[in-house]
């Protein structure tokens, strides 16, 4: 699964980060830069008086592998503590 990582320094001076599970693949750094702007031009999140997406500063596709140890099947074959 991919995920799109947007880091942002708050208006403290805090850094953020916005992630996205479901964000379209293969977004260029112009189309990245207009939405993060746009997303901080927003003011619309804040937190405890800070603009926390206040200023874009980094975005990054996160992609992450699963590796199955126990599966269902393994877990209907288990009888019930007693």
């Amino acid at each position: 699964m991919k995920t799109l990582s947007l880091t942002f320094k708050g208006s403290l001076g805090k850094t953020h980060v916005l992630k996205l599970n479901y964000a379209k693949d293969g977004l260029d750094k112009d189309t990245m830069l207009k939405q993060m702007k746009a997303i901080a031009a927003s003011n619309a999140f804040s937190k405890d008086g800070e603009n926390i997406y206040a200023t874009p500063v980094s975005a990054k596709y996160i992609k992450t592998t699963e590796e199955i140890i126990v599966s269902k099947e393994d877990t209907k074959q288990l009888k019930p503590a007693a």
